[in-house]
């Protein structure tokens, strides 16, 4: 059976956020990516490589379409300069948030993040430390846009990332500690952290909004080494994530 023409449009369609709503799918790919996906998601379908046809047999049973594919029909379908050996189509989980240990836990908040690349791996840093458990302004970069999906390495499937309006959210949980990185904040290896709360991670050009600096509590500093030293202006979102998230959990 081979990808078919409309197949290979309904997935060049989920580039476009639109479609991602209107189907509630998105694209994976990679053999990787996509195994780790079938851990946790629901699957639609995969397009594989007849050669690699084997290691996905058994998915049959679980009543995932298994499509053999060309090389040629692969590079038609895909986002990726690189042919993937696969391409798997997965069904968007509906993340409830009310579900969510909000006060025994460290989870991320992001204030308009728009670059895929610093998404995805911001969600990879999430992982890695423990986090479970994302926050999302409205109009931070889709978390299913492919280049997104892609950059999280298959962290998306052990992390739940949610859209909602950051006032409203930082409001109704003002009472725990919620953190943000500023130039006249606490050095944060001189200042007691709490085991619990939420680190904001701003926009990569204008940083924290003032609608969402108004709810910060626990405003902390990364210090530059030395500190008399003339250095770049601002650490990369990402990067300064890895900081902040490394601490808290060297203090646990």
């Amino acid at each position: 059976m081979a990808l078919s023409k409309n197949k290979i449009k309904y997935i060049q369609s989920l580039k476009d956020k639109k479609h991602r709503l209107e189907y509630g799918t998105f694209v994976a790919e990679g053999k990787k990516l996509v195994f780790d996906l079938l851990q946790s998601c629901r699957c639609q379908f995969i397009a594989v490589l007849p050669e690699m046809l084997y290691e996905f047999a058994h998915f049959k049973n679980k009543g995932i379409e298994i499509i053999a594919a060309s090389e040629e029909e692969l590079k038609k379908a895909s986002f990726l300069k690189t042919v993937p050996p696969v391409i798997g189509v997965f069904y968007q989980p509906e993340n409830d948030f009310s579900l969510v240990n909000l006060k025994n836990n460290i989870h991320l908040v992001l204030d308009g993040i728009q670059d895929p690349g610093n998404m995805g791996t911001i969600v990879r840093i999430a992982d890695w430390f423990g986090i479970e458990d994302i926050f999302c302004s409205p109009d931070t970069v889709d978390i299913y846009l492919p280049k997104t999906v892609q950059s999280t390495m298959g962290a998306i499937a052990r992390v739940r990332v949610h859209s909602i309006d950051l006032d409203d959210f930082l409001k109704n949980n003002s009472e725990l500690p919620i953190y943000g990185t500023f130039l006249d904040g606490e050095n944060i290896y001189k200042t007691n952290l709490s085991e619990n709360g939420f680190i904001v991670l701003g926009n990569e050009g204008s940083g924290i909004r003032p609608h969402v600096e108004k709810w910060v509590n626990r405003r902390l500093f990364i210090p530059n080494y030395p500190a008399l030293r003339p250095t770049s202006e601002s650490l990369n979102v990402a990067a300064a994530a890895a900081i902040v998230c490394s601490e808290f959990r060297r203090r646990q």
